[in-house]
Order: C-alpha cells, then sequence, then structure tokens
C-alpha cells in the first residue's frame, strides 16, 4: 500500500516561509508520510488538480503583497475562467505568517484561502496565521475576557437535550440520565472493581437495539481540578467568556458562555492524559524560566524522544502532573493558551448490557474501573471508569451526560436463526443485551461461551443464566480460569465442546419452552 503524499508549497520574502516549510516536511517524513516542499513558482501549478493534499505556507509583503516566489501562481489561481470544481479533490491547510503591524496583516493568506474554497477545494482547518508582532509568533486560538462580577441573567451550565425533545442527544446535546444505581458485581476479594451501572433515559428519545454503544462524557476529579488550579494560580470561580480570534473559528459547543474556570477544568480539560510531544514543544514556548525551558525543548527534540518516554509515556505520566514537575512554568502560562495547550476531554463508550425490551427505560453498562501501578507513587485511573465508580446516587441525585450510537455488532432479525456467543469478562456486556432481546421476541438457539477467573468472584449475571437455562432459553458454557490447577480458558471449552453444540443447533427445529411461552394465544 503507497504511503500518503504530502505537497508544502511556499511563497517567501527573506526565508522564514520556506524555513517553516522543510521543518514541516521533515516532521511529515519522520510520521512516514512522503513529502515534498516547493516554491510556489517553481511547482508547475495546473498539476494542483491532481494533488491530494497540500499546506500553503505563505507570507505577505508590503501592503498585502505576494512575494517574488509565488507571483506567477498568484496571477494563475486568480484567473477568472478558472472552474469551481477545479481542485474539488484537494485537502488543503494555510499557514499564514505576518505582521499584526501592518494594515494588510496576512493579505495573502486569507485571500488565498477564500480562492482555494472557490475552486472547490476541501480546507482541513480554518487559515492559520503567525504574527511576528506576537511574543510566540503564532496567537492562541481563543481570548479568555475574565467578568469583573457574575452577569445578571443567565446561569452557566452545559447544553444538554431536555426531556421531551424529539431530537436525539448528541455529543452537542447530551442527555443527563439519572443514574439509578452503581452496584459492584465482583466480589470484595476479587482484584477488579466491575460496576453494573443503571441509568434512568425516559422521555430521552434515545433507543437502541443489541450491539449499539453508549458514549458517555467523564469529568476531572474535584481533587485534581483543584490542584490544576493551584498549580496555575487560578481562582476556580473567576467567569470568563470566550472569544475566537477569527471570524471563522466557533468556540466549543461543550462550554457555556459564561463559563467559569472551574467548569472549564472540570469538564473540558483532559488533565489526566498523557501529553503528547507537541504539549512539550508549545509549554517550552510559554516557559520563562531558563532550567525548566531548557528541559522541556530537549523532551521536544528529535534526539530527546527516548528520555521522554521514560519521563512520559512509561509511567503513563499525566498532563497535571507534568505541571507539577514544572512549577514556575506552569504558574505562568497565560490563559488564553489552556485550550492550544490541553486537550478536551473525549467521551468514553461502553457496550449497552441491556435490552429496552426488558427493561423499558433504562440503560444498563459494565463498567471495569481501571487501576494499575507504574513506577510512580500514586497508581495510574481510567478517567471515566474511576469518576463513574465515585458516583453514588445513594447520596443525592446524580445526572450523566450521554448518547447513544450504532455499534459494529449486528445480530440476526429471523428466530431461526441460532447464535453462538463468545464473551468473556466484561466482553459480555454486548451479549447480554442479545440474549434478552432475543429472547424476548421468543428466539431460541442462544449459545453463549463465557469465561471469567472465579464462579464466587467475577461470574456476571450468574443468576439470570441458570433462569434462561431452566426455560430452554439459552445454553450456557462457562470456563473458570482459576478454579483448577490447569487454567481453563473459553477458548478450551470452544474446542471441547463445538461438536455439542452443532449437535444442539440440528435440535432448533423442536419449539422450547421460551417459544412457546413468547407466542400470544
Amino acid at each position: 500500500m503507497p504511503s500518503p503524499q504530502l505537497l508544502v508549497l511556499f511563497g517567501s520574502q527573506t526565508g522564514t516561509a520556506q524555513d517553516v516549510s522543510e521543518r514541516l516536511g521533515r516532521e511529515a517524513r519522520r510520521r512516514r508520510l512522503g513529502c515534498r516542499v516547493q516554491a510556489l513558482d517553481s511547482y508547475p501549478v495546473v498539476n494542483l488538480i491532481n494533488e491530494p493534499l497540500v499546506i500553503f505556507v505563505c507570507a505577505t509583503t508590503g501592503q498585502g503583497d505576494p512575494p517574488d516566489n509565488m507571483k506567477n501562481f498568484w496571477r494563475f489561481i486568480f484567473r477568472k475562467n478558472l472552474p469551481s470544481t477545479a481542485l474539488c479533490q484537494m485537502d488543503f491547510a494555510i499557514l499564514g505568517l505576518g505582521d499584526s503591524s501592518y494594515a494588510k496583516f496576512n493579505f495573502v493568506a486569507k485571500k488565498l484561502h477564500r480562492r482555494l474554497l472557490q475552486l472547490g477545494g476541501s480546507a482541513l482547518l480554518p487559515v492559520c496565521l503567525g504574527d511576528d508582532q506576537h511574543e510566540l509568533g503564532l496567537p492562541s486560538k481563543f481570548t479568555l475576557l475574565f467578568l469583573q462580577e457574575a452577569p445578571s441573567t443567565g446561569s452557566e451550565g452545559q447544553r444538554v437535550a431536555h426531556p421531551g425533545s424529539q431530537e436525539p442527544p448528541s455529543e452537542s446535546k447530551p442527555f443527563l440520565a439519572p443514574m439509578i444505581s452503581n452496584q459492584r458485581v465482583t466480589g470484595p476479594s476479587h482484584f477488579q472493581d466491575v460496576r453494573l451501572i443503571e441509568f434512568d433515559i425516559s422521555g430521552s428519545s434515545i433507543s437502541f437495539a443489541a450491539g449499539d454503544v453508549v458514549l458517555i462524557q467523564p469529568s476531572n476529579s474535584a481533587a485534581h481540578v483543584q490542584q490544576f488550579c493551584q498549580v496555575l494560580g487560578l481562582d476556580p470561580d473567576q467567569l470568563f467568556t470566550l472569544q475566537p480570534r477569527e471570524p471563522d473559528v466557533s468556540s466549543p459547543t461543550r462550554l457555556p458562555q459564561p463559563c467559569s474556570m472551574r467548569h472549564l477544568v472540570s469538564h473540558y480539560l483532559d488533565i489526566a492524559s498523557v501529553p503528547r510531544r507537541s504539549f512539550f514543544e508549545l509549554l517550552a514556548c510559554l516557559s520563562l524560566h531558563e532550567l525548566e525551558r531548557e528541559k522541556l525543548l530537549e523532551f521536544s527534540s528529535a534526539q530527546g524522544q527516548e528520555e521522554l518516554f521514560e519521563y512520559c509515556n512509561r509511567p503513563h505520566r499525566t498532563i497535571l502532573e507534568v505541571l507539577c514537575d514544572f512549577p514556575h512554568t506552569a504558574a505562568a502560562i497565560p490563559p488564553d493558551y489552556l485550550l492550544d495547550l490541553i486537550p478536551a476531554i473525549r467521551p468514553r463508550a461502553f457496550s449497552i448490557a441491556s435490552s429496552l425490551l426488558t427493561h423499558p427505560s433504562r440503560l444498563q453498562i459494565l463498567v471495569a474501573v481501571v487501576q494499575f501501578q507504574t513506577r510512580l507513587k500514586e497508581p495510574r485511573r481510567g478517567l471515566c471508569s474511576s469518576w463513574l465508580a465515585s458516583l453514588d446516587p445513594g447520596q443525592g441525585p446524580v445526572r450523566v451526560p450521554l448518547w447513544v450510537r450504532p455499534g459494529s455488532l449486528a445480530f440476526p432479525e429471523t428466530p431461526d436463526t441460532p447464535v453462538i456467543m463468545v464473551g468473556p469478562g466484561t466482553g459480555v456486556a454486548p451479549f447480554r443485551a442479545a440474549i434478552q432481546e432475543r429472547v424476548a421476541q421468543g428466539q431460541t438457539g442462544n449459545f453463549l461461551f463465557f469465561g471469567c477467573r472465579w464462579r464466587d468472584q467475577d461470574f456476571y449475571w450468574e443468576a439470570e443464566w441458570q433462569e434462561l437455562e431452566k426455560r430452554d432459553c439459552l445454553t450456557l458454557v462457562p470456563a473458570f480460569s482459576r478454579e483448577q490447577e490447569q487454567k481453563v480458558y473459553v477458548q478450551h471449552r470452544l474446542r471441547e465442546l463445538g461438536s455439542l453444540v452443532w449437535e444442539l443447533l440440528d435440535r432448533q427445529a423442536m419449539p422450547s419452552p421460551c417459544q412457546r411461552t413468547s407466542r400470544k394465544p
């Protein structure tokens, strides 16, 4: 399979745009991406119609003029007879290099961006504008305008899908589902904390079938939010409005306007994630402390990648922990750069473990709480699973933002089609939804191979499976890997009982009690 091809074209007057372009080329090749770097006037512009991916790096000279080595390109690209579909196959991005002290700041980049869109090109991102007057060269994407006092109207809150809405919940408008129960389903001596969590989705317009997944938007812990604000010297209760620097950039839909710093850190900034190399690059630019800046530059360099891996990736050190290790730099971070520096919290997907036919207006998930130890003192914890485990509906109302999307598992709709399901551990969750759904519809031929460590510690839904077996609605084949001297896994049961399963499948022509009880008189 041929590697993806990238073309970087630059228009440079003093050499800065060329230097930036060559750096882009080196970064692309380091990531195994085929890349060519050329001046715009040395590139046959008619070949653009065949280019799938292009980055333009353009300086602006004088009073909004293009550099000398892109003037021929400039005249060609603005020909009036060029068809509006000429570049319909091209994805592009534009980086402008300019000086905001001039009236026509980055005029060439802005005008080229509009022209490429007119010719059918598809912009991968809004035009990026570098500013020679800015201390970092590239201004932040947003400006945080702090409010001196709380607004008299409106209140801080998340955009959500309200009960009774006809519009299905989505990432931009999740449904705040009440948590009904949060039950540990593994034994007290078991090493793994696994939770069966149930939500009330009444009035949400949420509908799902077996195999679908629910996406949950987690939050950072209150302790981590407080620590982050302390390290950066932020007031958690400070209100602000978020203003994009460019007109074609929109504010994140998940953030209310106005927003508090506590809300931003709690619900949006992924301070518990392991930082990427780009985090250290930007942090080095923001650092005013010589020793810390030197170390950050080392981590962001090509020569420092092995040391960065040992410091950050191997022990799963988080963004918050890195900031604590560089306190002088953290304390000097301008709030405007928080959204550039720290990625947004991503939703987590869980297989739905229940059927609406069995549990109307309810949605259940099976969650293994992620926790493991590295060489760092504090255990590593999964953000979403740990957050969910910490919620206790018995102590007061708990609401969790969620929405549903189709999954990749599909089950036959015909009643006489048997299904063999293999679900070790928490992987059994979607098959429980399928079995509930199929049994409610009178579908037999349900064969479940389930594996766990101990019958009395992590045998999820044991009583439910046994009841379905008594009704001849399910054939269950368990495997308990730690209950005998020689470990036995699901795959061993599959090999041992494969012929038996096929024999049972042959008997499916005979109606079972499950079928008889599901038929209407």
